[in-house]
């Protein structure tokens, strides 16, 4: 009998990667810029850019650091008007908020990607947009960036839940001018905490170099770009968001299992979703024809469901354990636009995107779970959907 999977646990961190701690706990050469060259830092900088195929990468303490930094490097005014999407995590909103600029939200539709209509009306009003691929779906870059090109305005992409996803045989994270990943604990590269961001621009990768905490001279640990740099040098704040080499020395060692960890997400996927999508009240939202994904969890749509039904099927499946969560249905879920209260002027008005939320459904999906255990998750989803929509019998019946 197959028990229920632990759909939170994460893999298990390669044996290099321990290795390579013991050796640098036994130097406790810990910061990226002690060493004279090859930090662990700085290698995964160099091994991330050539996976990604592009020029420059700074690796640094989050995802939103990253996020954050690619704003600054920009250069935008003060109060410049970020166009985000409204289904994204709270972290995108603050780092627009935290790099002086005001966020402002376009529509999304019931597959999770932008609303182009909205999207397209909204454009004229920005200096910038930050794309977030949420939950490693991606909306039509191939539009996104023809209506931003037109205009002239960067594009930055949230690829947070997004690495090894490929778009028309382009990898997610290289479409716009910027592209920013994470290593947090769920993701499919683990350090716990970290991020990274990528670009081909030497202006913007020298600032968000010296911004990240590159102070004096090591930016000069960084290959290349010294005119850029001293270009710079001293006419930026510092933030200090810098990453460590003890998360560089456990990130670097899962590159090389990053392949199969797409493959067998990928898969795990598609064998969930073909089931949910045999349920009448279930609803997996297929993929954009450009799009391979590359996901650790799964999101579905509920049909004809109410807010009771909603939660009680949410009950239902907690009680076959596995656990649902309905983005739309909590009062502080952090990826519901209407609990973000920092917003500035209040919370907007975008109906689709309220009422895709309290459809939309979220399961963990861990690339390492067996057919079995994939079986147990889909057997309890559309168990606990047919338990709260299929009626009782009439009694005597």
């Amino acid at each position: 009998m197959v028990t229920a999977p632990k759909m939170h646990d994460a893999e298990p961190i390669p044996a290099a990667a321990l290795k390579a701690v013991e050796e640098l706990l036994q130097s406790g050469d810990l910061f990226r810029y002690h060493a004279a060259q090859d930090a662990p830092v700085s290698l995964l900088e160099r091994e991330f850019a050539e996976m990604m195929s592009v020029k420059y990468a700074l690796a640094v303490s989050s995802c939103s650091a990253a996020l954050f930094l690619s704003l600054k490097a920009l250069g935008l005014p003060r109060g410049a008007r970020v166009l985000i999407p409204a289904f994204t995590f709270a972290a995108v909103p603050s780092a627009v908020l935290h790099a002086d600029c005001h966020p402002v939200l376009c529509e999304v539709g019931t597959n999770y990607r932008i609303d182009l209509e909205d999207f397209e009306a909204k454009l004229d009003d920005v200096q910038a947009v930050l794309i977030s691929h949420m939950r490693g779906h991606t909306s039509d870059m191939d539009r996104i960036m023809e209506l931003a090109d037109a205009r002239d305005i960067p594009v930055i992409e949230d690829a947070a839940h997004s690495l090894g996803t490929v778009w028309d045989g382009r990898k997610i994270g290289t479409i716009g001018k910027i592209g920013c990943f994470s290593f947090q604990s769920y993701k499919l590269i683990n350090a716990g905490e970290g991020g990274i961001l990528i670009t081909d621009d030497a202006e913007i990768f020298a600032q968000a170099v010296i911004m990240s905490g590159a102070y004096e001279h090591n930016w000069k640990k960084h290959d290349g770009l010294a005119a850029a740099f001293q270009r710079w040098q001293n006419l930026l704040p510092l933030y200090n968001l810098r990453m460590g080499n003890l998360s560089a020395a456990v990130i670097r060692p899962q590159l090389d299992e990053l392949a199969r960890r797409v493959r067998d997400g990928r898969a795990n996927h598609d064998f969930v979703a073909e089931r949910l999508n045999q349920s009448p009240w279930l609803d997996v939202p297929a993929p954009l024809s450009p799009e391979e994904r590359a996901p650790d969890s799964i999101q579905f749509n509920l049909v004809g469901m109410d807010s009771s039904d909603a939660a009680r099927f949410a009950d239902a499946a907690a009680a076959a354990a596995v656990k649902v969560q309905i983005f739309g249905l909590s009062t502080d879920n952090a990826r519901a636009f209407w609990n973000w209260k920092f917003l500035p002027g209040g919370i907007p008005d975008l109906p689709k995107t309220r009422a895709m939320l309290k459809q939309a459904c979220d399961v963990r999906l861990p690339a390492r779970l067996t057919v079995p255990e994939l079986k147990f998750v889909a057997d309890a989803l559309t168990g606990a959907a047919a338990a709260v929509m299929t009626p009782l019998p009439a009694y005597g019946t």
